[in-house]
């Protein structure tokens, strides 16, 4: 689970997913720090790495997450440059924010949530305000991340990364049967399959499309994950039957977090959990072991 949020959000999600016995990954330019989560909680998190042209904040941002005994790291590697985000741009989705008639409107229906914004501890991106000389404000550290994003990420980035974390690699964002081959060679524990959402190449493959072919090539060697429109139960269920080990979920954790706080993203991973269990009932499947392909092609 990843994602960002507001306040506290992320403290409150890590707590919901650890409650529930799954791994919570926080990212880079989360508001919460990786010092602010791991004070908060008792078990180890999961920390999501954005690589920029600073190599030496880089290293440091690896030896903080050490420092806080993530349990590992998972490495961005679809994000070299910022994508077209269109629904972004037409709403006004930037820092700062674009006011707009419809957006207006619609928070001004919603006077609970705007008070929880105005009493919100943390209003800009925890782990890069404090660490990046002169970037105190929300603005000037968005432009400087906008300025960051390394182009020239390649292999050798990666082994450069896996030489300074102690602990388990993921790498994040391949959709490439080769880069997929490519990745296996790192030594990485694990893959996620991922497009990221589909909001950083607008007609990108699907995450599900990419999946089985993937899995074929690397799952012998690797942990394959998946990452993408997990949104109930049956999704669960049609990742592992195309050879996930696990899912990666943060749209439905945030609709929960957004509703509810803590109480509402547990109940977002109930809903799911419960899906996921009648979806195995009604297909005569009695343990996660037991889904393969046959339950979507059927034979």
């Amino acid at each position: 689970m990843c994602g960002m949020q507001h306040g506290d959000g992320e403290i409150l999600a890590c707590r919901a997913a650890q409650a529930a016995g799954i791994p919570f990954t926080l990212s880079t330019m989360s508001i919460c720090s990786i010092e602010d989560v791991a004070a908060a909680v008792d078990k180890p998190f999961w920390f999501q790495l954005y690589v920029m042209k600073d190599r030496g904040f880089i290293r440091a941002l690896i030896e903080r997450a050490a420092a806080a005994k993530c349990s590992a790291l998972v490495l961005t590697v679809d994000l070299q440059i910022l994508g077209q985000r269109h629904r972004d741009l037409k709403n006004g989705m930037t820092v700062p924010p674009k006011w707009r008639f419809n957006n207006v409107v619609d928070m001004a229906t919603k006077p609970a949530w705007l008070l929880s914004i105005a009493r919100g501890k943390r209003r800009t991106f925890g782990n890069l305000a404090g660490y990046v000389r002169g970037m105190e404000d929300v603005t000037s550290l968005s432009r400087w991340t906008n300025s960051q994003f390394d182009a020239s990420l390649n292999w050798k980035d990666v082994e450069w990364i896996a030489s300074l974390w102690p602990g388990k690699l993921i790498l994040k964002g391949i959709l490439d049967v080769e880069d997929a081959r490519e990745a296996a060679k790192t030594g990485a524990a694990a893959l996620v399959v991922s497009n990221h959402g589909g909001r950083q190449l607008d007609g990108a493959p699907s995450s599900i499309s990419a999946l089985p072919p993937i899995v074929d090539a690397v799952g012998s060697s690797m942990e394959v994950f998946f990452d993408g429109g997990i949104r109930s139960g049956q999704d669960v269920m049609r990742a592992l039957a195309f050879g996930a080990r696990a899912c990666l979920s943060g749209r439905a954790y945030v609709y929960g977090l957004g509703a509810g706080g803590q109480a509402g993203v547990a109940r977002a991973i109930e809903i799911i959990r419960n899906e996921l269990d009648v979806t195995m009932a009604l297909t005569g499947v009695n343990s996660i072991a037991e889904i393969n392909r046959q339950v979507i092609v059927g034979g």
